[in-house]
């Protein structure tokens, strides 16, 4: 019987304190550090603003008017920019997916190596995570264009308090269909990095074949496999929790700093007569972007332990079902080096004698 999840919770928690503190070296600590943040082990997270501008005809106090043109150059611009920095990260998160498996399987961080032996593999899981984005999309456009579609057709938006019970219930279905999605693809998505990845790294497979793999062994064990989805939620509460309040205590300390700087920088700005215009908003978006990823990184600083830990989980939970990653798990062992004393004594190789003269 291969272990459970709930055992596999030691293993994972002595396998992190191993890594991480036998012996500590905080050289490890800050690349896995970077590569779990690149490869998204604490989660996604995006650089978002609001708009210095509310709705209406009325302008937030201080920023004058902007052509029109030019802010429309500048929103296309945004997104243009925005569209090429995630493409370009995504496929950073998807080489850095491979690093990690690597960094807490070996346990040691090697970025610069790892980064060129995984193109191949973060190349194909590049593919995989942009079509599945894009069937994402297409889903929710069913899901949410048809109903709406027939809605407009029927005239209920023309007429809707003629027609509340129907777009009530129209509502509820899609709202639960949508729920429904989102929580077949965030197991997809977590199955994929667990126990497909794996597979793509240890035999070089795409993720459509890994997937094609795993699906009869989660038919096979599809209990055991259920507990592990539960318990992954579970523990990631609890980290979720752990980090929360550590990253709440760092923002608080770094607020003081960060503030006074931002009102130096703003009471500056005035002194030498600058207003808000399409450069100084692009600036302040930049430095707000740069604060934003030294805070991220500070917090994946404080999440290493999580960052190693659900890795190792997902290892220790899929070596006992997946022998090549148990052979990669448990190397075999190298016979023992002869200690001091048991040594025994050196013999001279065996005597060959001359062969007799011919002839």
């Amino acid at each position: 019987m291969p272990i459970s999840a709930v055992d596999t919770i030691s293993l994972a928690f002595q396998h992190t304190k191993r890594q991480l503190a036998q012996p500590f070296r905080f050289g490890q600590w800050l690349r896995l550090a970077f590569v779990g943040m690149l490869a998204g082990e604490l989660g996604s997270g995006s650089c978002n603003f609001s708009s210095p501008f509310r709705g209406g005809h009325q302008p937030v106090p201080g920023f004058p008017k902007i052509d029109p043109a030019i802010l429309a150059g500048l929103i296309a611009v945004l997104i243009v920019t925005g569209i090429i920095l995630f493409v370009i990260f995504t496929y950073i998160n998807s080489v850095m997916r491979f690093i990690l498996f690597d960094s807490v399987l070996t346990r040691e961080c090697r970025i610069r190596a790892g980064w060129g032996r995984r193109q191949d593999a973060g190349w194909k899981f590049f593919l995989w995570q942009l079509g599945l984005m894009f069937f994402i999309f297409g889903a929710m456009v069913i899901v949410v264009g048809i109903p709406a579609m027939i809605a407009f057709a029927n005239g209920w938006f023309r007429a809707p308090r003629a027609h509340v019970p129907a777009l009530v219930l129209t509502g509820v279905v899609v709202v639960g269909f949508l729920l429904l999605a989102a929580l077949a693809m965030a197991v997809v998505h977590v199955f994929t990095k667990d126990f497909v990845v794996p597979q793509m790294a240890l035999e070089g497979i795409g993720a459509i074949e890994g997937w094609r793999r795993l699906w009869p062994m989660i038919q096979q064990e599809l209990s055991g496999y259920a507990v592990y989805a539960v318990m992954k939620v579970l523990l990631a509460i609890a980290a979720g929790i752990l980090v929360g309040i550590a990253s709440f205590l760092l923002v608080v300390v770094l607020a003081i700093p960060a503030v006074a700087m931002v009102l130096v920088a703003v009471t500056a700005g005035k002194t030498a007569g600058l207003t808000w215009n399409v450069f100084t908003i692009t600036i302040a978006v930049v430095v707000a972007c740069v604060l934003l990823a030294i805070v991220m990184f500070l917090v994946s600083l404080l999440s290493v332990p999580v960052i190693v830990f659900f890795p190792a989980y997902a290892m220790y939970f899929f070596a006992a079902r997946y022998r090549q990653l148990a052979l990669a798990l448990y190397p075999p062992q190298a016979p023992p080096f002869p200690v001091a004393g048991n040594i025994p004594p050196h013999e001279p190789p065996p005597f060959t004698p001359n062969p007799a003269p011919a002839g």
